[in-house]
């Protein structure tokens, strides 16, 4: 060997060599390898990218010779994979903290607030990517919310189940892949799995689903109930299975925190079953008005220390929030509360706020008698530390070396409590000190003294006036704020004191662009403080802060003029539909007017938002303006502007409804653009491998909008029949797919086209969802209407749930019929709505109901009846129901069948019915229509306080 090789031998074997990855191929040619590999310390690749490459091999599809997309193969080699990917879940025990997605908990944590980022100097490159980011994470969020539903039904099933649960561990599985044959597990391992106790799993469902549906009490408060019966159940079952279960992660802190908030929340009607908590107490008095309790519950908490600072910081910024507002009554209140949270933080050897300072700028005899009855109140001198003594010695030596009034530093030398902490010499010290002060002019004499008087540094009244700039609404005092600021400061950008201040990007490279400071500040506060109002139905506040930045950008900005213009416009539409226009009352004529003028708009350069083209629109829609948008709008209009193209097909489908079939040529160009919308574009790519991929692109760009646009400014329409329009159209879109089985049902559906030249090219998932959350919209405008009602049902019926479509057909039967007191038009309880019925009641082991509902159908079901009634699994009332049948032919095959079984006592129930007077075939038919018309409306009654 040369010398060279033999130093390149001796520097090779001396350098540590990673270990080379295990490829997933090797698991399957050594079968004990994945044991042997999880048991390593670090394995390389990891568990759950193991599971992620398993999955990955075992679902790839595959390409035939005509270049065709094909699903995976189920063969031998896909199946070991599934089963090596199930061995390694085993492995990590199921543990869903490492496994799960987090549809759910995604969701709640998402809810949580975060603290921002102080934002650096305005880019708009980083601005844009921002807002690109905060896009995409809320469109993730959309999806898994339209998801969440669902979860929480599984959840809350979950929670039925009375039985240990047993997951299978690596053993158990190898044993079920010996024993294919065998269904759920039903195997002699059955048990001999990894067991989870039922308490443990309630307990972790019901922590997870408590705190889902708190998530959800922010938009509707009538959850709450159901998220604090949730939680008070995780306490019930943690003290039961212990808080060192191995199958349950609960944050016992934040369990208790949201047991808390619950209480609050939802305080017990049972005052005696537990102690409301101080927050509580707090909570109940600020909504009641009891400010005098609060300040007695913050002096005992001062004793106490249970309740954190920060939340009496928040009770004081609340009051006087309310005080700046106009409520003079309490400045009091906000000086009492401000001085128990004062002593509090001396106790806690705190500095003392400049809050404090500020109110007790000005004192009187009624205000030292509080603080020093405070003072006594808050600190037990029997019990109390020398430290604590100590601090309430220095705040009272404080207080009085800042009066100048003798009289008030004498009541408080002379209090009991300052004799107490205070030794005599230390007192006779003060005193001297006082009287030897340069002579001052009294203050019940001086001028009233203004806030920015205070002693205190620049940066303190800064830090103070951008607070008061944050909360105030009015537009004057937040101009008298900024021109403060900046003539303390030039350095400062005040637009962006607050992180909860959007401009939409459209406008803010225009705000931002402005040279003056201070008008580019004022500018933007204005604007964003405006649209807060707005979005939180203040508009009477938003009016004014429009009206106030509209007046100061005439001046300088022609641009910016119009912008607000058309704010103050939108402005105008939503006080007009959240005020006067839920009662139906239509909108004034110039207010239609100024829609026209901006659709109309052509001003070039103007920075628009869309949000108000498609508000526009749909207002049109709403207050069926069907005449301007079917023959009066411009046609450059129809090219520039989707929602106005969209409108216009709508407006047209609507007015030609009523007409011949021909001539519905309109809902064919509608239905065309929709289709277009909901298609996917797809395109094939040649992967490393060589192998052809079809990627398709869910959102494609061949409509003249998204998807997620459309539904969006569906959202905004309320006009009953453009929804039943837009609804007729997805749900045919919908009954159009190949491998759909149950179609669903809608009115108006015989006017689109029956089928579309490619359906490869539509999203038929996206579809789906679209008509699920569309009916759902249309249902909270208007939970009566019969027709969504239907579709609604079929919906469920399609998903095999098939309690919720029986509640929804009954709830359609019911609010046309005044609840089944009259007879339920035939156009709703249609043929096919009642043997989807019959269907449901069947799968629901519901048989007597069944042969009821057969009497419904226009030619009664004898055989669907006569089958069902053979069925002795029933889960309904059975023979209880028998007064409900008017057809002697069923009630006399039920004689039969009870004789045949010898079931006497059911025999003769069935016999009494036959034998009432009014279903002797001799009556008239007006009498028997009148008995059958009597049974069907006690029945759906009936079954209707059964599904509701």
């Amino acid at each position: 060997m040369s010398a060279e090789a033999a130093d390149r031998e001796a520097a090779t074997s001396s350098r540590p060599c990673t270990p080379p990855q295990t490829c997933w191929f090797e698991f399957l040619l050594e079968e004990s390898l994945l044991e042997k590999h999880l048991r390593k310390p670090c394995p390389d690749p990891a568990p759950v990218q193991l599971i992620v490459q398993f999955l990955e091999q075992a679902s790839k599809p595959s390409v035939n010779e005509q270049n065709q997309v094909q699903p995976p193969p189920d063969n031998k080699r896909n199946r070991i994979l599934k089963l090596l990917a199930l061995k390694v879940a085993a492995h990590l025990k199921w543990d869903l903290d490492i496994l799960e997605k987090r549809a759910i908990r995604t969701i709640v944590q998402s809810s949580f607030p975060v603290k921002q980022a102080k934002p650096g100097p305005p880019q708009l490159s980083v601005m844009n990517q921002m807002q690109q980011e905060k896009e995409l994470t809320e469109n993730i969020l959309k999806v898994l919310k339209e998801q969440a539903s669902d979860s929480i039904l599984v959840l809350e099933a979950a929670l039925k189940l009375n039985k240990d649960l047993y997951v299978h561990t690596m053993r158990t599985l190898d044993l079920l892949a010996m024993e294919p044959g065998m269904v759920n597990g039903e195997t002699e391992s059955s048990t001999a799995g990894l067991k989870i106790k039922t308490e443990e799993m309630q307990c972790q469902v019901c922590y997870d689903l408590g705190a889902a549906y708190f998530q959800q009490g922010s938009t509707n408060s009538a959850v709450y109930e159901n998220a604090r019966e949730k939680f008070f159940r995780t306490k019930e079952l943690i003290a039961e299975i212990g808080s060192l279960s191995l199958h349950c992660t609960i944050d016992e802190k934040r369990l208790a925190g949201y047991c808390q908030a619950c209480d609050v929340l939802v305080p017990s009607s049972d005052s005696t079953s537990q102690q409301l908590t101080p927050y509580s107490q707090v909570h109940i008095c600020l909504r009641s008005g009891n400010y005098q309790e609060v300040i007695k519950i913050f002096v005992e908490d001062n004793l106490a220390f249970s309740l954190p600072v920060q939340f009496r910081q928040s009770v004081l910024r609340e009051l006087c929030q309310k005080a700046q507002q106009g409520n003079e009554a309490l400045d009091e209140i906000c000086f009492k509360v401000c001085a128990c949270n004062t002593v509090r933080d001396i106790l806690e050897g705190r500095t003392i706020g400049v809050q404090f300072n500020q109110l007790f700028l000005r004192p009187n005899k009624e205000k030292i008698d509080f603080l020093l009855e405070v003072c006594s109140r808050s600190i037990n001198l029997e019990k109390a530390s020398d430290s604590l003594k100590g601090n309430m010695a220095a705040f009272l030596k404080n207080v009085c070396l800042g009066l100048e009034d003798l009289q008030y530093v004498f009541m408080i030398s002379s209090h009991e409590l300052f004799i107490t902490l205070l030794k005599d010499e230390e007192r006779k010290l003060l005193v001297d000190q006082m009287r030897k002060r340069s002579p001052r002019v009294n203050l019940c004499i001086k001028p009233v003294t203004s806030f920015y008087d205070i002693p205190a540094s620049a940066s303190v009244n800064i830090g103070q006036l951008e607070h008061q700039l944050i909360l105030s609404v009015d537009p004057w005092r937040i101009r008298q704020i900024l021109i403060e600021l900046h003539g303390m400061t030039s350095e400062r950008q005040f637009w962006t004191v607050s992180n909860k201040w959007e401009v939409p990007s459209v406008y803010s490279g225009v705000i931002l662009g402005i040279k003056d400071n201070l008008t580019r500040d004022l500018v933007y506060i204005l604007m964003a403080k405006g649209l807060h109002c707005s979005t939180v139905k203040d508009f009477p506040h938003a009016k004014q802060l429009f009206a106030a930045c509209l007046e100061l950008v005439t001046e300088f900005s022609p641009k910016l003029r119009q912008v607000m213009l058309n704010e103050m416009l939108l402005l105008d539409i939503h006080t007009h539909e959240a005020g006067t226009g839920q009662s139906g009352e239509r909108p004034p004529s110039d207010l239609i007017s100024r829609v026209r003028g901006y659709l109309e708009m052509r001003l070039p350069d103007i920075p628009l938002r869309q949000v108000i083209a498609e508000e526009c629109v749909a207002f049109m829609l709403n207050w069926r303006e069907n005449e301007y948008l079917t023959l009066q709008v411009p046609a450059f209009l129809l090219q520039s502007n989707p929602y106005v193209k969209l409108g216009q097909l709508l407006a047209a489908t609507c007015k030609e409804l009523p007409g011949p079939k021909e001539s519905r040529r309109t809902a064919k160009d509608l239905w065309e653009v929709v289709v277009q919308i909901c298609s996917v574009s797809s395109q094939h790519k040649r992967g490393n491998d060589g192998r052809v991929s079809l990627i398709k692109q869910r959102e494609s760009t061949l409509g003249i909008m998204y998807r997620s646009e459309l539904l969006s400014f569906i959202k905004k329409l309320r006009e009953p029949l453009v929804l039943t329009i837009i609804l007729s159209l997805f749900v045919k879109l919908h009954n159009v797919r190949e491998d759909i089985v149950n179609d669903i049902t809608a009115e108006h559906i015989s006017i689109w086209p029956s089928s579309i030249p490619n359906l490869q090219s539509v999203d038929f998932e996206a579809v789906a969802i679209t008509v699920k959350e569309l009916v759902r919209y249309a249902l909270g405008i208007n939970p009566n209407n019969h027709s969504w009602l239907v579709i609604q049902a079929d919906i469920y019926f399609a998903t095999n749930q098939y309690s919720a479509a029986l509640h929804y057909y009954l709830q359609a039967g019911a609010v046309c019929s005044d609840f089944f007191n009259k007879t339920v038009p035939p156009d709703v309880y249609t043929d096919q709505v009642i043997k989807r019925m019959i269907k449901c009641c069947s799968l629901l082991n519901c048989h007597t109901q069944v042969a009821i509902l057969c009497q419904f159908l226009r030619e009664i079901d004898y055989k669907t009846a006569f089958k069902s009634l053979q069925e002795q699994n029933s889960h309904d009332a059975m023979d209880s129901y028998y007064d409900y049948i008017w057809d002697v032919t069923i009630l006399e095959y039920l004689t039969y069948l009870h004789h045949k079984r010898g079931e006497t006592d059911k025999r003769q129930i069935a016999i009494k019915a036959i034998g009432q007077t009014e279903l002797n075939a001799s009556n008239p038919e007006e009498v028997l229509q009148l008995a059958a018309q009597r049974r069907k409306k006690k029945f759906l009654q009936a079954m209707a306080k059964l599904y509701f």
